[in-house]
């Protein structure tokens, strides 16, 4: 309801009316609760929490299906007779299930990044009081987390049903400690590359399709090359081969310093002195990603 405070001013129809604006006097928050929120938005929405039903199916259906193939594993080791392992590395599960994580963040990644440059929404997140690193890192840091509780959760479960079967608690430990690292490696590495690709175009379709290709026809095209290379007797090159496709970064690297099976034709693993290389590979990856996603969003939040 307005109310009127003023005179006619050259007209009898003119007049300056109060229409009652207070200015905001609560308390200001400021960049860290922003960067928390859109941190937690992003990261539950990965999971179609808070969104559509229809959002939901995807990400939790590639999530039961990674939990679900890890207590199989368990089911069948400890209804084996004569068991003391499990039949499959802590290390080497993530690698088995590359296609679930890919198409995962295939789906994800998009949503988390891709609709906000889609509706031009990105200049309302600099109105407030967050910078462009912040919208960057909490993003960054979201999707890294929810790659990290996709492929997390099913080796906790492997681990869980390792000490449910009275198998060794030490080695059990110890081979669960080296697969939390080898995830959380593969998480930030993927994450950041999923969301560069994502980042690069508004359009979800394109997003998803670019996704894909990085992380699994490349994954695709060195195995095959790597497998050529070993059957014509050049088992020098397929260490290095390896350089060339985000999973057999992580394999290289987990080869190397966390006593995992390389996945590489023949077992042929990259040793500490070229793993050093695979994992400066890896640190200049991720480092560059948040570098191109800082650039890009420069410009977009202009």
């Amino acid at each position: 309801m307005s109310t009127e405070t003023g005179a006619a001013t050259g007209n009898e129809t003119s007049r300056i009316h109060n229409i009652g604006y207070r200015a905001y006097d609560g308390p200001r928050l400021g960049r860290a609760y922003a960067r928390r929120s859109l941190y937690s938005q992003t990261l539950r929405g990965s999971f179609g929490l808070g969104r559509s039903a229809k959002s939901k199916v995807l990400p939790m259906l590639l999530f039961g299906v990674m939990c679900m193939v890890a207590a199989i594993i368990v089911a069948v080791a400890i209804a084996t007779p004569g068991t003391t392992r499990l039949p499959i590395k802590y290390t080497s599960f993530a690698i088995y299930l590359q296609p679930v994580i890919s198409l995962f963040i295939a789906a994800q990644a998009p949503q988390a990044v891709s609709r906000d440059l889609r509706f031009k929404t990105v200049p309302l997140y600099f109105s407030r009081p967050i910078e462009h690193g912040d919208y960057v890192l909490a993003k960054f840091a979201a999707m890294a987390s929810a790659v990290f509780v996709l492929t997390g959760a099913p080796v906790v479960i492997l681990y869980i049903g390792a000490l449910l079967g009275k198998f060794d608690f030490g080695d059990q430990t110890e081979w669960f400690a080296q697969g939390m690292v080898s995830v959380l490696l593969l998480s930030v590495l993927f994450a950041g590359l999923g969301l560069v690709m994502a980042a690069l175009t508004p359009r979800r379709g394109f997003g998803v399709a670019a996704v894909i290709a990085l992380l699994m026809i490349t994954y695709g095209a060195v195995s095959t090359v790597q497998g050529i290379a070993w059957s014509t007797g050049s088992e020098g090159a397929v260490p290095w081969l390896g350089l060339f496709s985000p999973l057999t970064l992580v394999d290289g690297v987990q080869t190397a310093f966390l006593g995992a099976s390389s996945a590489f034709p023949g077992g042929n693993g990259p040793g500490s002195g070229t793993g050093v290389v695979y994992l400066l590979v890896v640190l200049a990856l991720v480092a560059g990603s948040y570098a191109v996603l800082m650039r890009r969003y420069r410009k977009v939040g202009l």
